[in-house]
């Protein structure tokens, strides 16, 4: 006869192995809504460009989600041109019919039509979505873009360590376009203006830090140029390229981040003081010729005294320019009515 006491023990053991598995986190089932209007933004002094926005915004709407989590995302076109919607970065294992290229994996959405994508956010990171219809001109100068940050199940001891995070959508726009729609964004065209998050210098916001934080900066290339992003004063922690954690972060003082690429930088803030972070292409720093302009944000610490001559002394501060008050709130779809454009009066829109 078997040992009743050894096989108590034995079922104990096994509920106790039982009870103490890791429980794997179940996927959250994610529904939002998007429009894409015309609407015109003002993005340096003296310079406005009529745009595709998502949600009438530009950057689009920041998508939070997790890693595993199901995304239905119906997208309504409010505008008189075709488009579509990529989710850049998104494998669509089992959802190619999602991955919104025209005439590939879907029709186009005719303006006043509606389109339904449905697919997993299967790998995590810094991702974005873009429209696939026209490319060089609605995302290349039209600012057909937003961010899809998508959060890893078990993420790494760097990332644990970060304090805040800066979405920063680099891009490029063409003056001489910036009035008509249909126009604009191929090989012979001239860009003019360059811009961070659709503002550029000093229509862009600084970013504001505590001594002792650990900043993200989530670099985009959103447009067809390639930027050099510097950073004074502090080194770039460079530890994931479009999405992907690297093998070995290595530092680097600037970040070359080109068409569609992405680039996060983990930096710790111990140098109080006021430094700029900026493109270090040179004509991408300034207006159409005039300085100082283009893709530029400033490292402000608390405490650090504002001179008089300083350029944001007496800035209007946005917190969520670079979506970091955004990043805090958990998941969802995120506006900041910063970004929203006038509407374009429908009797002069292809003017």
């Amino acid at each position: 006869m078997k040992n009743p006491t050894a096989q108590i023990q034995k079922i104990l053991l096994s509920i106790f192995l039982l009870l103490t598995l890791p429980v794997a986190a179940s996927a959250a089932e994610r529904e939002f809504d998007m429009t894409i209007e015309e609407v015109q933004i003002e993005v340096a002094p003296g310079f406005s460009n009529k745009v595709f926005a998502f949600n009438g915004q530009v950057p689009g709407p920041l998508i939070h989600v997790q890693e595993g989590d199901d995304l239905t995302v119906h997208v309504t076109n409010n505008t008189a041109l075709a488009h579509t919607v990529h989710w850049h970065g998104v494998n669509q294992i089992g959802s190619w019919k999602s991955d919104g290229v025209p005439d590939v994996t879907q029709p186009q959405i005719e303006p006043g039509e509606r389109f339904t994508y449905k697919f997993k956010a299967d790998r995590p990171g810094s991702l974005w979505y873009h429209c696939h219809v026209n490319v060089w001109e609605h995302v290349a100068i039209r600012g057909m873009w937003g961010p899809l940050i998508v959060d890893p199940k078990k993420p790494s001891a760097k990332e644990k360590k970060v304090t805040k995070d800066v979405i920063m959508m680099m891009s490029a726009w063409q003056s001489v376009y910036g009035s008509t729609y249909g126009k604009g964004g191929g090989p012979a065209d001239y860009s003019d203006f360059f811009s961070v998050n659709a503002k550029s210098f000093p229509y862009s916001q600084p970013v504001r830090v505590t001594q002792g934080d650990v900043v993200r900066f989530r670099m985009y290339g959103a447009g067809d140029e390639t930027h050099q992003m510097h950073l004074h004063g502090h080194d770039q922690l460079l530890s994931f390229k479009d999405g992907y954690p690297l093998p070995a972060p290595y530092y680097i003082d600037t970040a070359p981040v080109g068409p569609g690429e992405r680039y996060d930088a983990i930096v710790n803030m111990n140098n109080p003081g006021l430094f700029i972070f900026h493109d270090h292409v040179d004509k991408h720093m300034s207006n159409n010729g005039a300085m100082l302009g283009g893709p530029v944000t400033i490292i402000e610490y608390d405490g650090v005294p504002r001179d008089s001559w300083y350029a944001w002394k007496d800035k209007a501060y946005d917190p969520d320019f670079f979506y970091s008050e955004s990043m805090k709130k958990g998941y969802g779809i995120f506006l900041n009515p910063n970004f929203q454009g006038r509407p374009v009066e429908q009797s002069r829109r292809r003017k």
